[in-house]
C-alpha cells in the first residue's frame, strides 16, 4: 500500500476490500478466492482530501463507503465512482476510529472520548449517542439477538451491560470481531490475535500473531474465507481462515 493504513473493510457480497490510509486516500482491491497466493488487484484510487482517514465501513450493501477523520467529519463516497454522496462536519467532538454496521441502516460510529453515536444511513443523521466506559473505546461488535454492544476498552476490559471480565494477557485489546454468539476474535497490543470465549470468559486459543506490531483492525470477507488484520506496518494481510478449525 505504501502508507500506513488505520481501517480495513470487506465488501458485503464480492472479493473486494477497502482500506483507508494516513494520508486520507482509499484504496479499493479486488481478492482471488480460489488461489490464496495470487497477489490482490487495486481497482480503485480514491483521494477524499480528508486530514487521514481513521475509519472506513461498506453502507448500503455495498454501494457506498464511510469515512472518519480526524477533523471531526464523515464523509460518504460511491464505490463504483469514487464520488462523494455526502459530507457532514463536526459528528464528533473528537476522532472517530471506528464504525460498526447494527441494521441494514443503522451504523454506530465511537470517537476517542469514549462517545458512541448511532446513525440512520438513509438521511446520514445522527439519533442516539450515549457514552460506556471511563477510559476510551478501541473497538465494538454488535448481538444483532439482544440488541447490545459488545465494547473493549484501553483498560484491557470487555464489557456489555451486565458483565466484564480482563483479557487474562493483560495486554490492551484494540479490535474484536464477533464469531458467534459465544465467541469473538481479538487482537492485542502484543500483536496477538485471539479466539475467546464468552461464559466462560477465556481465551481458548492463539489464531495467528503480528510478532513486531500492535493489531489495530481486523475484518471479515464477505464469506468468511479470509481473515483481514492491519498493523502499522504498510501491509494487509490475509489470512486464510475455516470456521471448522475453530468449532467448539
Amino acid at each position: 500500500m505504501g502508507k500506513l493504513a488505520f481501517d480495513v473493510d470487506f465488501h458485503p457480497s464480492v472479493n473486494l476490500v477497502a482500506t483507508g490510509l494516513i494520508d486520507g486516500d482509499l484504496h479499493f482491491h479486488r481478492y482471488s478466492t480460489d488461489n490464496a497466493n495470487s497477489d490482490p488487484v487495486r481497482v480503485l484510487d480514491v483521494h477524499a482530501r480528508i486530514e487521514s482517514c481513521r475509519a472506513a465501513r461498506f453502507i448500503k450493501g455495498g454501494r457506498a463507503l464511510l469515512m472518519g477523520s480526524p477533523d471531526f467529519s464523515i464523509l460518504a463516497t460511491n464505490v463504483k465512482s469514487g464520488s462523494t454522496i455526502a459530507r457532514l462536519d463536526n459528528t464528533h467532538e473528537a476522532v472517530t476510529n471506528r464504525w460498526i454496521s447494527l441494521m441494514e441502516s443503522t451504523i454506530a460510529s465511537i470517537d476517542d472520548d469514549d462517545c458512541i453515536k448511532v446513525w440512520d444511513t438513509r438521511e446520514y443523521s445522527c439519533y442516539n449517542s450515549f457514552e460506556a466506559h471511563e477510559d476510551y473505546i478501541s473497538d465494538i461488535t454488535f448481538a444483532s439477538d439482544v440488541m447490545k454492544l459488545l465494547a473493549t476498552s484501553g483498560d484491557g476490559t470487555l464489557s456489555d451491560c451486565s458483565d466484564r471480565f480482563a483479557d487474562p494477557s493483560s495486554n490492551s485489546i484494540n479490535t474484536m470481531l464477533k464469531l458467534d454468539e459465544d465467541r469473538i476474535i481479538t487482537g492485542s497490543e502484543n500483536g496477538m490475535i485471539n479466539l475467546v470465549g464468552i461464559v466462560p470468559n477465556r481465551i481458548i486459543q492463539p489464531i495467528d500473531e503480528h510478532s513486531e506490531y500492535p493489531v489495530k483492525r481486523l475484518a471479515f470477507s464477505h464469506d468468511r474465507k479470509f481473515l483481514g488484520s492491519i498493523v502499522h506496518d504498510q501491509m494487509l494481510k490475509d489470512l486464510a481462515f475455516s470456521l471448522s478449525v475453530l468449532e467448539p
